[in-house]
């Protein structure tokens, strides 16, 4: 069914209005997506009221596919490929007939696609177009089920000795069971799934009796799988031996890298740390998606005066610029979209880190090694005499790379680091405490920027609620900002976000442009307090500030802010 067919009908059974269909044509027409699709995005119309609808015209039963449940020999017999084109999925068999859900039952060149290619007989039940592509995404992008895997380890509790002494190991018999089929498919399957829900880290984690796989998806783990406790050593092993590490050491931490090639020129890179705990050796592993790097910085999620503000600070000739935050905030990504705009054929960038977490072309990247005396100190001094203009330390961490730094930025290059501090008037107060004295401060910084990363409401599933007006009021909504109409919006939990109501994060910044001001208060021995109201008075906007405006824009919710931002 044509979607302007489509439209029309909804709109002479009553179910939308024509204004509304109009409103839902033009934001089609932006997004790409299909019309019920959008009506629904909208809030016009439920899935369940499309495909009954679709039903009562068509004359056939109609399927809620997300509560039916697709055995795995039905889905085999149609491909992807045929399902995403004609917009269908196999539901079930009955003799010689196939019970196919379809978007549109009249396409009647989709059903003699499907007879030729299963031989059997189809019969079409109706489902929204929406549902379809999620029990797409849902059957298909799986890979093995862990069960399927699991079948082929025999899961007898008996077979398993848990006072096993690990250091009696055999490191051959090690490798030797690492390579097994059952392993290396378990471990790929691993890797894989961690891709396609979009984790950050996996972790593989033992204890006495158990092994516990999770997956960090947006900021928050969620338990996996819990693979059986006997294939411990030998998963293990599988990911030491594709990391290059020596699977003969597990006394100590080691750190290693596996690069895998995905279809279509795409690479995915693991960094690896292994660290030997009370049951076994625990396996971290940082996914690393160039494809995925946000180099664009009006898409990270600034503000329009914030941002405006930190390209001031970057395109200066000279001066610091300070990026501050905890651990996985994304401040690797804000320094690389930096680096990404300032790179031009006429400028020379070193940058000092640890470890190297992308390969960005025409930049002098330098990897930290501190067993052999190469940390961020030595680096700095190398690159002054390297004839630098831009200079980006990963993290300045004790007074004498702090010193180097400052130096740097007064002698004429521009320096971009980290810090680990809770806001950015806090950062100042930690030069100081490292030793920096309070001129040198003052004539070097340009701008500090803090950083938090909120998990983003799922769009698929986002729908408002009811708020009380006090609960507001107490994260820090202003009043004026009540008084113009506060809409919270929450996700439901869908097949996209993996029922979590959550789909991909976004950056809330607080950028602390340093005027003659705040230098003034600094020099003048002004406390962190005293600097952070004099920063916001000055037009700052705080984490929690910036927070609360995403809030406002449906773009996250209030218990995300709460999590990542402190009050003010």
């Amino acid at each position: 069914m044509s979607t302007n067919r489509l439209g029309e009908l909804l709109v002479r059974e009553k179910l939308i209005s024509l204004q509304q269909l109009r409103r839902a044509q033009d934001e089609q027409r932006n997004s790409g997506q299909n019309l019920g699709y959008t009506l629904q995005k909208l809030g016009f119309i439920s899935d369940g009221e499309i495909t009954n609808f679709l039903s009562s015209q068509y004359r056939l039963p109609a399927i809620n596919l997300d509560e039916y449940e697709i055995d795995n020999e039905i889905i085999k017999l149609v491909s992807r490929d045929v399902c995403e084109k004609h917009k269908i999925i196999p539901v079930s068999r009955s003799g010689q007939s196939l019970i196919v859900a379809m978007a549109d039952p009249t396409n009647l060149h989709a059903i003699d696609d499907i007879k030729f290619l299963t031989n059997y007989n189809v019969e079409p039940v109706v489902a929204s177009e929406t549902s379809v592509g999620n029990a797409i995404e849902r059957y298909y992008s799986a890979g093995p089920s862990y069960e399927e895997l699991m079948s082929d380890f025999s899961l007898d509790e008996q077979d398993i000795d848990f006072s096993a002494d690990e250091e009696d190991v055999n490191a051959l018999e090690l490798e030797k069971q690492s390579a097994d089929a059952p392993v290396v498919r378990l471990v790929n399957v691993l890797l894989l799934n961690a891709i396609r829900k979009g984790a950050s880290d996996i972790h593989v984690e033992p204890y006495e009796k158990r092994l516990r796989v999770r997956y960090r998806i947006d900021g928050v783990l969620h338990e996996e799988m819990n693979p059986p406790i006997k294939l411990k050593a030998a998963l293990v092993s599988r990911l030491k031996i594709m990391s290059q590490l020596d699977i003969a050491e597990r006394r100590l931490p080691q750190d290693g890298r596996i690069k895998l090639k995905l279809g279509k020129g795409r690479e995915m890179d693991f960094r690896v740390s292994v660290l030997p705990t009370m049951w076994g050796e625990k396996v971290v592993l940082r996914l690393l998606d160039k494809g995925n790097l946000q180099l664009d910085m009006t898409k990270l999620g600034f503000d329009q005066a914030p941002l405006d503000d930190f390209q001031w600070a970057i395109n200066q000739p000279w001066g610091m610029v300070l990026v501050t935050g905890p651990t996985g905030s994304g401040k690797t990504t804000t320094l690389y979209s930096a680096l990404s705009d300032l790179n031009k054929p006429g400028v020379n960038i070193s940058t000092a880190e640890d470890p190297v977490e992308y390969n960005l072309h025409g930049i002098n990247q330098v990897q930290m090694h501190d067993e052999i005396g190469l940390n961020f100190a030595m680096c700095l001094r190398a690159f002054l005499r390297q004839d630098p203009d831009i200079i980006m330390v990963g993290e300045i961490r004790d007074f004498e790379t702090a010193e180097i730094a400052v130096k740097a930025a007064l002698t004429g290059h521009m320096v971009l680091s980290t810090l680990h501090t809770n806001d950015a008037p806090a950062t100042i107060s930690r030069l100081l405490n490292m030793g920096v004295e309070p001129f040198l401060i003052t004539a070097s910084v340009n701008l500090v920027l803090a950083q938090r990363l909120a998990r983003r409401v799922c769009m698929d599933c986002r729908y408002e609620v009811p708020t009380d007006p006090q609960t507001l009021i107490d994260m820090g909504v202003s009043e004026e900002q009540m008084a113009q109409g506060v809409r919270v919006m929450k996700g439901r939990g869908c097949a996209t976000c993996n029922s979590t109501g959550y789909k991909g994060r976004i950056a809330l910044y607080e950028v602390m442009r340093f005027r003659e001001e705040l230098k003034e208060m600094v020099l003048q021995g002004a406390s962190t307090t005293e600097l952070k109201v004099g920063a916001i008075k000055r037009g700052m906007v705080s984490l929690r500030m910036a927070g609360i405006r995403k809030v406002i824009e449906g773009m996250t919710t209030p218990e995300e802010v709460l999590r990542v931002t402190m009050a003010d």
